[in-house]
C-alpha cells in the first residue's frame, strides 16, 4: 500500500523539545519500499527532505518548507552466532527505539552496549552521530548498516570504516550529509565480555545499588539507567533533547593552564588533548538553573544538569537558540573554550 503523503503537520508530536511547529508534508515509511515509493513522488523529488526519528536530537527554530519523512521500520533479530570469537551479529531496524535495542540484547545475554542504556531517539539516528556515554561509543560494537540513497533509491551496505566515525560525528553529518536514509544497523555483540564499569559513577551506582561483586551487563545498565533518571529530565514532562553540547576536547596544556585556576576541574584524556564536560562548564560560568520568560520561566538550564536546555512550555525553538549562543560566548570569555551543539538545530 502507497505511504499517504500529508500537507501541513504539526511536528510537536515528533520533538522531545515539544516544539509546535508544522512540516509542508509529512508522511511514514515502515520499509524501504516504502521509503523508495515516497521518493519517486513529485512532491517530495523536489522538496528539502528531512528524516525523522525519535526527534530527540532535533531545535526546530521555525517551520519545516519541505517533506518530513518518519522512519518506523521496525525488526530485531539475532543474524549469526561466530562461536570461536564469542560474539553474535545483531540486526536492528532504523526505526526501533535505542532502548528497546538496548533491552533486547541483554534479554538475548548478549553485552556491548549497556552503557548506552536509556539513550534516547531510534536505531537509525544512532550511527549518524556515534552515539556514546559512560565510557562506550556506537563505534565499539558497530558492523555495518544498510542504507538507501535519496538521489536513486538504491541500496547500499556502510561498514564502519566507511562512516567514518568520530566524537559526536560520522560521514552523514559530514560528506553525506543528507544524501542516505538508514534501514537498519548491525552490531557484533559478545556472549562472554566484562563490563565496563570505569567511566563516570557506574561503579559508585552499582555499590549504591547494593550490586556487589562482578556486575553482569544487566547490573551496568541498570545502574546508567539509575544514574541518566537521576539527572536528565523525562521529555515526556519537561520539553528537552538531552545533552545539548558536546564535550570539549583541548590541549594538554591548556588543560594545565585552566587546572591551575581551576583545581576542581575534570578532565579525561582522549588522543592528542583532554575532554572536559561542557556541563561542568556551564554550571562553573553560573547558567545552571535559570529560567527565561514570563511568569516562572518558559525555558532555560536543567537545575540538574547544566548540559541540559529545556522548555518548560510556551517557548519557541528561536529563544532556546539564542540561550545556547548566550552560553557559548560566555564560556567562550571565561574558558577560552569553545561549546558546539550536539543537537541539530534547523
Amino acid at each position: 500500500m502507497m505511504p499517504t503523503l500529508a500537507e501541513n503537520v504539526s511536528l510537536r508530536p515528533y520533538n522531545t523539545f515539544g516544539l509546535d511547529v508544522q512540516a509542508r508534508y509529512f508522511a511514514r515509511f515502515a520499509s524501504a519500499d516504502e521509503l523508495r515509493q515516497l521518493l519517486k513522488l513529485p512532491a517530495v523529488q523536489s522538496a528539502d527532505k528531512l528524516i525523522l526519528g525519535g526527534g530527540s536530537n532535533l531545535l526546530f527554530t521555525q517551520d519545516f518548507p519541505g517533506v518530513v519523512l518518519k522512519n518506523e521500520i521496525r525488526g530485531l533479530e539475532i543474524m549469526s552466532e561466530d562461536g570461536d570469537t564469542g560474539t553474535a551479529l545483531v540486526r536492528a531496524g532504523a526505526g526501533e527505539s535505542w532502548h528497546g535495542l538496548v533491552e533486547y540484547t541483554l534479554d538475548q545475554n548478549l553485552s556491548g552496549i549497556e552503557n548506552l542504556s536509556l539513550i534516547p531517539g531510534t536505531v537509525g539516528a544512532a550511527p549518524l552521530q556515534n552515539i556514546g556515554a559512560y565510557g562506550a561509543e556506537l563505534r565499539d560494537t558497530f558492523d555495518h548498516l544498510e542504507a538507501i540513497e535519496i538521489s536513486t533509491g538504491a541500496g547500499r551496505v556502510f561498514t564502519a570504516g566507511e562512516c567514518g566515525f568520530g566524537y559526536r560525528e560520522s560521514v552523514f553529518k559530514n560528506a553525506l550529509k543528507n544524501q542516505f536514509v538508514v534501514t537498519a544497523v548491525v552490531l557484533r555483540l559478545h556472549r562472554q565480555a566484562r563490563p565496563n564499569v570505569r567511566y563516570g559513577a557506574i561503579a559508585e551506582t552499582l555499590a549504591e545499588l547494593g550490586i556487589e561483586g562482578e556486575p553482569t551487563p544487566h547490573d551496568v545498565s541498570r545502574a546508567v539507567v539509575h544514574i541518566r533518571r537521576s539527572k536528565l529530565p523525562d521529555p515526556a514532562e519537561i520539553g528537552n533533547a538531552g545533552s545539548f553540547f558536546k564535550n570539549p576536547e583541548i590541549s594538554q596544556a591548556r588543560f594545565d593552564h585552566l587546572h591551575s585556576q581551576y583545581p576542581d576541574l575534570p578532565g579525561y584524556p582522549v588522543p592528542g588533548g583532554v575532554k572536559v564536560p561542557a556541563g561542568w562548564l556551564i554550571e562553573r560560568a553560573g547558567w545552571k538553573g535559570l529560567r527565561r520568560g514570563p511568569g516562572a520561566g518558559t525555558h532555560g538550564v536543567h537545575a540538574r544538569q547544566a548540559l541540559v536546555l529545556v522548555n518548560h512550555g510556551g517557548a519557541t525553538g528561536s529563544e532556546v537558540r539564542q540561550l545556547a549562543e548566550e552560553i557559548i560566548s560566555s564560556v567562550r570569555q571565561q574558558f577560552g573554550i569553545e561549546l558546539h551543539p550536539e543537537v541539530n538545530i534547523l
